[in-house]
């Protein structure tokens, strides 16, 4: 679970947040087509359950060809920004925290976590990793895709470690707002062993400015 600074600011932020997918950059426009195209394919047919669904970029990209979709987020607004779209299947939105789910069947054919593993404290990820598996359905599969440093100049707000080797940055609101908030970032072979102990992998895409992994429950 994430430490509330984190939360807040992502409240704070759902209104701005989609800047960080229209930045006028070809390469990171590039690199983020290459994965909506990839998510389109891994969604066709598929039942979602897509977690910390914030303002439903990828949920959009996921309704394309998905056959119906949850979305889930702790953040009201957050899914009050999603809720403004408009989806190619039917979508369902929760607010709820990921780490307690609705006492339902959630599960799905593919499981979609994106901009999420960065903010999970490094201390949780044996309990957070096998608990994703839990919820999609035998033969599914996990989808997950995140920033790699040069995405955000990484190291220009950098504020400290903590003993996990949990990374803690600044942030800033367009009103100046400062926010120091858990953000993690992840070599290619870091994500290798971190996931190949619980997953079986069978993709993982590492570019210069976003990586994205499929994950098979073992």
């Amino acid at each position: 679970m994430t430490d509330e600074q984190t939360r807040d600011y992502y409240r704070r932020r759902a209104r701005e947040y989609e800047q960080i997918y229209y930045r006028e950059h070809e390469g990171r426009r590039r690199e983020l087509d290459t994965i909506a195209n990839r998510l389109e394919i891994l969604g066709r047919n598929r039942t979602v359950l897509e977690l910390a669904c914030g303002t439903g970029y990828w949920t959009q990209v996921l309704s394309h060809t998905a056959q119906r979709i949850t979305a889930v987020d702790l953040s009201e607004e957050m899914l009050a920004e999603a809720r403004r779209k408009d989806y190619g299947c039917p979508v369902e939105f929760l607010t709820a925290d990921l780490n307690q789910l609705p006492a339902r069947d959630l599960r799905a054919d593919l499981l979609a976590l994106g901009f999420w593993l960065s903010h999970e404290p490094r201390e949780n990820y044996s309990i957070f990793l096998p608990y994703l598996s839990t919820m999609v359905h035998p033969g599914g599969l996990i989808w997950m895709v995140d920033n790699n440093p040069p995405a955000e100049g990484a190291e220009s707000h950098h504020v400290r470690l903590d003993e996990h080797g949990n990374n803690y940055k600044r942030r800033f609101l367009d009103d100046g707002t400062e926010f120091v908030i858990l953000k993690n970032y992840f070599s290619a072979d870091e994500l290798h062993d971190t996931f190949s102990g619980y997953f079986t992998i069978e993709r993982l895409a590492y570019g210069t400015y976003y990586w994205s992994a499929e994950l098979r429950p073992v």
